[in-house]
């Protein structure tokens, strides 16, 4: 395996588990009737934006094939 590709593998590991952590926080914020709702805001937009970022990581990992 390349180091570029296990690179990549890391960077998406690394990501996975701040979606799971920002997940948490989520879920957290959700059953709070208090929580801070800016807080719930930008803890969504960080998980979309990480969900962009790992879809082009992953399609980096996959071979391009010649037609």
């Amino acid at each position: 395996m390349s180091d570029g590709v296990s690179m990549l593998r890391n960077q998406i590991q690394e990501l996975f588990l701040e979606v799971r952590s920002l997940d948490s926080q989520i879920e957290q914020l959700n059953h709070d009737p208090h929580a801070d709702q800016l807080q719930l805001y930008r803890c969504k937009k960080r998980r979309q934006q990480i969900g962009v970022i790992l879809a082009r990581l992953e399609s980096q990992l996959i071979p391009d094939l010649d037609a």
